[in-house]
C-alpha cells in the first residue's frame, strides 16, 4: 500500500498564496519519499520554499493541492483539530530559539507536550518519570529542575530535544537547531542528533550551513518552489558518537 513502509510521500505538493491575479507559489509540485531511520537535510536560499515545506511536513499548514503520507496516514485534508492531534502523536519539533516556557523547569518544559496527548492518560507522577527519563538521555539528569534563563544554549537546546522526544514520534522536525549556538555547543546537538538517528529515529532538519547538512545521508536542495537537486552526503554511520555533554 501507498505510504506502508515510508514516513514522509509526498505527491505534487503546492502552497498558493494570494488571491485572484496576485499568487505567489511557495512550492510548486513537491514530491519527496523519506523512509524510517533516515536523516535528510533540507536546504535553499530565502524564498526557496523550505519554510513552507517544514511547515506542512510538520502537519503546521495545508497544502494547496497534492498529497501527504505521514506514517502512512493522509493528512492533506484533514483540519486544524486533525492535524494538531498528529503533531502531538507523531512529531518531534527542534526550534533554532528553543521555545521553551520561561521560568518553568526542564523537567516542566518537557512534561508539557504529555498532557495533550489524548491517547495516553498519564498520571503526574508518571509524566514526570517519563520526562525525567528523556532528560537522562540528552545528558541533563543535574539540570531537571532549573529554568531556562539558568542554563546554556546548548543545555537548552537539549532540553527541547527531550520535549521532541517525549511522546515517542515517528518523525523529529529540526528547523536550524544549532543555528543559536557556538560551534562546540553545535557540535554537542550535532553529535546527540546523529546517536538518535542510530538507535533509528527519522530526522528531517533545515539548515543554511552546507557543514551541519553533511552531518545528514541526503540533502534536499529547493529553488523557487521546486526540488533543484538531491544530493547523496554518504552518512550512513552505525556507531554512535562519544561527545562529551557539559
Amino acid at each position: 500500500m501507498m505510504g506502508a513502509n515510508t514516513i514522509i510521500e509526498t505527491h505534487d505538493l503546492t502552497k498558493i498564496y494570494g488571491m485572484g491575479d496576485i499568487q505567489v507559489a511557495a512550492l510548486d509540485g513537491v514530491s519527496v519519499t523519506i523512509e524510517p531511520g533516515e536523516f535528510v537535510a533540507v536546504m535553499g536560499p530565502s524564498g526557496s520554499g523550505k519554510s513552507t515545506l517544514m511547515n506542512i511536513l510538520g502537519c503546521l499548514d495545508r497544502p494547496t493541492t497534492g498529497s501527504y503520507l505521514l506514517n502512512g496516514i493522509d493528512v492533506s485534508g484533514m483540519n486544524r483539530t486533525e492535524l494538531a492531534g498528529i503533531r502531538n502523536q507523531q512529531i518531534g519539533f527542534i526550534f533554532q530559539s528553543y521555545n521553551l516556557l520561561p521560568r518553568t523547569s526542564a523537567l516542566k518544559n518537557v512534561m508539557a507536550p504529555l498532557l495533550y496527548n489524548k491517547l495516553e492518560k498519564y498520571g503526574r507522577e508518571e509524566r514526570a518519570a517519563i520526562a525525567e527519563t528523556a532528560l537522562v538521555s540528552v545528558g541533563l539528569e543535574d539540570r531537571l529542575h532549573h529554568e531556562p534563563q539558568e542554563l546554556s544554549g546548548g543545555q537548552n537546546q537539549r532540553v527541547a530535544i527531550a520535549r521532541a522526544l517525549v511522546n515517542d514520534p515517528v518523525l523529529i522536525l529540526a528547523d536550524e537547531p544549532t543555528g543559536n549556538l557556538d560551534s562546540k555547543s553545535g557540535e554537542e546537538i550535532m553529535a546527540l542528533l546523529h546517536n538518535l538517528n542510530i538507535e533509528g529515529r527519522t530526522i528531517v532538519m533545515v539548515t543554511h550551513d552546507p557543514a551541519i547538512a553533511d552531518h545528514t545521508q541526503r540533502t534536499i536542495h529547493l529553488l523557487d518552489g521546486r526540488i533543484e537537486k538531491v544530493v547523496e552526503n554518504g552518512k550512513k554511520r552505525t556507531e554512535k558518537v562519544d561527545h562529551e555533554l557539559h
